[in-house]
């Protein structure tokens, strides 16, 4: 409905020659589009476990985090890039467990309800593994770009 009202006003615009407000048009759909986004992903991220979610989420903050900080003591001290380096990693990898942790839990409380409720509904079942999968892909989400930064500040390190 959102998209069929911005095509109705985009039509508008092009009939009556309006140019000065077609900047202002791609600033509204570019906000809507950010706003979509964000409830997408804020969704989804409390689908997969408030608790399991944001215990990724550190792991995620913490992992940039060091791999930015061996980025600004790359040429200063090489010995303090390598501890973050070695700090990123476990962090990501932390995150990474968490994720497949989560998920696993998941599967155990989709299984229980389902055992609770006597005959399995499909789309039950099929609910509770979208859950429990969602703190896996974040945990590997995590991990990949933790590893990505890791790579290239490995990469530039000098020996």
């Amino acid at each position: 409905m959102l998209f069929k009202a911005l095509n109705m006003l985009s039509v508008a615009l092009k009939v009556f020659n309006i140019k000065r407000n077609i900047n202002l048009f791609k600033l509204i759909i570019k906000l809507l589009h950010m706003n979509f986004l964000t409830l997408l992903i804020a969704n989804l991220f409390t689908e997969g476990g408030p608790i399991m979610m944001s215990l990724i989420l550190i792991c995620l903050i913490l992992s940039v985090f060091f791999i930015i900080k061996g980025f600004m003591n790359l040429n200063k001290t090489p010995s303090h890039s390598k501890k973050m380096i070695s700090l990123a990693t476990d962090s990501s990898l932390l995150g990474l467990v968490l994720g497949f942790l989560g998920s696993v839990l998941g599967l155990i409380t989709a299984f229980d309800s389902i055992e609770s409720m006597g005959n399995p509904d499909p789309a039950v079942f099929a609910g509770g593994l979208k859950v429990s999968l969602l703190t896996a892909t974040f945990g590997l989400f995590t991990f990949v770009i933790a590893r990505i930064g890791i790579l290239i500040l490995r990469g530039l390190h000098k020996e």
